[in-house]
């Protein structure tokens, strides 16, 4: 069927109107992106960089005598490795068992009913809403009641606060999205209530606890306020408050010790990611959006 001059036309505006939105929605995209990356890109390259280029008037973007002395020297800091031991302990045993704990009641309020259900769904959104600051006095107090202040297994169980309501909500929307149909027909095959547990939901979930788990790890990784209260003794510090000493007046600051030590603080996190990268995709867009 032939088509007129008119509507040739036509056609011909709309892929242009097409053409120049992706083209608009392209760009917006590519500057999101280099404003996000650019710091980390900065601060990777001023870690290289010898202090005469980092305190020249006009910076560099790439060093063409990069060094390794400001790794040196933030590695040869007192306790280093201690308290990277320390924040690795901290947050993956905090992570493991918020996880453990979390999907568990994730299954209960996504499969089960009972009385007060929804206030617990909401109670945990407002516990999610509340600032760290305002929660650092109460768990304080509560922490050195029972002797715990200035101990690892006391910030585990202050991560645990913040990092298992974010958890349990990530994990029901997951669960929400299993249709009950796959584990009463598992049943109705044979298999016993915890066989369907362990044979058909795990599986099915186990996307959404590699993603839960990522941004779990980030967020007590990179926890500040809560370690720098509870945790007194320099042999006992985190990384996150071992990263702080490093700043100091605008005349004093070593700039590149810093970045480096920004750098290597970023490393777990980005090793941690790349390990469990293949599933992260598929649990992003499984039901973490569900209600």
């Amino acid at each position: 069927m032939s088509t007129t001059p008119l509507e040739r036309q036509g056609r011909a505006r709309r892929r242009r109107r097409s053409l120049v939105r992706r083209s608009a929605w392209d760009i917006l995209g590519l500057a999101l992106f280099v404003v996000l990356v650019f710091p980390v890109f900065w601060m990777i390259s001023t870690a290289f960089k010898p202090d005469d280029e980092i305190n020249a008037a006009e910076p560099t973007w790439f060093s063409l005598s990069p060094t390794l002395d400001h790794f040196r020297d933030a590695m040869s800091r007192p306790y280093f490795w201690q308290i990277v031991q320390n924040s690795l302990i901290v947050v993956t045993v905090a992570v493991a068992a918020s996880i453990v704990l979390a999907f568990l009641a994730a299954v209960a309020l996504a499969k089960y009913r009972f009385t007060g259900r929804k206030l617990f769904v909401v109670l945990m959104i407002g516990i999610l809403m509340l600032p760290a600051a305002g929660l650092v006095i109460p768990l304080y107090v509560v922490l050195a009641r029972y002797h715990l202040t200035n101990t690892l297994t006391g910030v585990i169980l202050t991560y645990m606060t913040f990092v298992l309501p974010f958890a349990v909500w990530t994990l029901r929307g997951f669960i929400l999205g299993i249709p009950k149909e796959l584990e009463e027909a598992a049943m109705v095959d044979g298999s016993s209530r915890i066989g369907a547990f362990v044979r058909i939901l795990l599986p099915l979930v186990a996307p959404g606890l590699v993603a839960t788990s990522v941004f779990a790890f980030i967020q007590a990784w990179n926890e500040y306020i809560f370690a720098s209260v509870l945790l007194t003794d320099q042999q006992n510090h985190t990384v996150t408050i071992w990263l702080s000493y490093f700043y100091g007046t605008s005349r004093n600051t070593d700039w590149g010790a810093l970045m480096a030590a920004s750098t290597l603080t970023a490393i777990p996190v980005v090793v941690f990611f790349l390990v469990v990268q293949r599933r992260i995709a598929f649990g992003l867009t499984s039901g973490a959006v569900r209600g």
